[in-house]
């Protein structure tokens, strides 16, 4: 009994340590009225330096190996044939050192008009010992999760994309340990994303260019999860609808600057008194958008923007700025971001920092960083 009474502890100190990633200050109820929370929020954590140093905006910003979290739709408008990164994200580093989110993905162009991309990520939260009240140890385990996509997105006309990814998605938090005399198991979902990509350059005087572009991508629209065989208890996962426009332009030969704005909405049912509504998939969707006690004015606060610049100087250096804001009755989330990117030869290397603003983030103070191989370019030097 008191194994199963720690366990149970574990157990909700894991689940509400994961809701903390979507919103940290959850725990905070003189902060937060509604906030809108889901299973396995590490989906919707920026997985790559480059959007991360932008305010964690990405649907509409210029294709890159990246698309595959944001916008897959992007990939067709790319102009390499193929592309690789990793990415390494620390968390929680001034607590501990052994959780982190790493994210592996890349794309292959068969054609002008179609692309096929796939991408893991892997969150680990380090290493648990579990104990019974007294303290003696009966076991160390290494709760993580992680998710398995594969798209596909194809041109629609010369200015317009469009892409569909599947997605498997895992999380093993309790080694399937018993709570209440029942056992548990790793949560499990199968979901999918939906997306778009407009790109179309224009002029804006006789001698200046620019590309403008706007992007939308309802992501892990996919079953609930259970961590348990009941189907009584089951959480939604973070499907959300993120949109935006962006636009870029050269300002003489060798400079450039992109600005970007991404519109976040979670498509799952906000809680009232009675906690989280009992309903399916499909209704939770659509009821996100008029299911908020507070009315209209608080379906507003659950809109998230983020705020992205980009400064290239002769497509090798580039410099990143930008900020997120969530309404404090949802989250509190407030940060600005800052980074860099370099392009030598056949690899990129990029950076992001986190500067938090009223509240704390597990991301502060913390260097992120993704590394990039230009493939297309590795053939070329085979080649030479």
């Amino acid at each position: 009994m008191k194994e199963t009474t720690k366990i149970r502890k574990i157990l909700l100190l894991s689940v509400l340590f994961l809701l903390a990633i979507i919103n940290p200050n959850i725990l905070n109820s003189q902060t937060t009225e509604r906030p809108i929370s889901a299973t396995v929020p590490f989906l919707l954590i920026a997985p790559d330096a480059r959007s991360g140093a932008m305010g964690d905006a990405g649907v509409s910003s210029s294709p890159d190996v990246y698309s595959q979290h944001w916008n897959p739709a992007k990939y067709p408008f790319t102009d390499k044939d193929m592309g690789f990164s990793i990415s390494y994200n620390p968390w929680l580093r001034k607590l501990v050192n052994d959780i982190s989110l790493t994210y592996l993905t890349g794309y292959k162009k068969f054609n002008e008009n179609q692309v096929v991309s796939a991408s893991i990520l892997y969150f680990t939260l380090g290493n648990i010992t579990f104990t019974t009240d007294q303290g003696t140890p009966i076991g160390d385990f290494k709760p993580n999760e992680f998710s398995i996509d594969l798209a596909y997105s194809r041109l629609l006309s010369d200015d317009l994309s469009a892409g569909i990814a599947g997605r498997f998605i895992n999380s093993n938090l309790t080694q399937g340990q018993d709570v209440n005399k029942q056992a548990t198991k790793p949560g499990q979902s199968v979901a999918a994303d939906v997306s778009v990509y407009y790109h179309k350059k224009i002029k804006i005087s006789k001698q200046k260019d620019a590309t403008i572009a706007a992007g939308l991508n309802i992501s892990n629209i996919g079953s609930k999860m259970s961590y348990t065989e009941s189907k009584t208890f089951r959480d939604f996962i973070p499907t959300n609808l993120r949109l935006g426009p962006s636009i870029a332009f050269d300002i003489d030969q060798y400079n450039s600057l992109s600005f970007m704005i991404d519109l976040n909405k979670m498509l799952v049912p906000t809680p009232n008194d009675s906690g989280v509504p009992d309903v399916g998939l499909v209704s939770g969707m659509f009821q996100s958008f008029g299911d908020a006690p507070g009315g209209f004015k608080e379906e507003l606060h659950e809109i998230m923007y983020s705020f992205g610049a980009e400064y290239w100087y002769n497509k090798q250096f580039a410099l990143r700025g930008g900020y997120l804001y969530e309404n404090k009755y949802k989250g509190n989330r407030k940060y600005f971001t800052l980074g860099a990117g370099l392009k030598y030869n056949i690899f990129g290397l990029d950076f992001a920092y986190l500067i938090p603003v009223e509240t704390h983030n597990p991301l502060e103070n913390t260097l992120r960083f993704s590394l990039l191989i230009d493939f297309e370019g590795v053939n070329k030097q085979v080649k030479k």
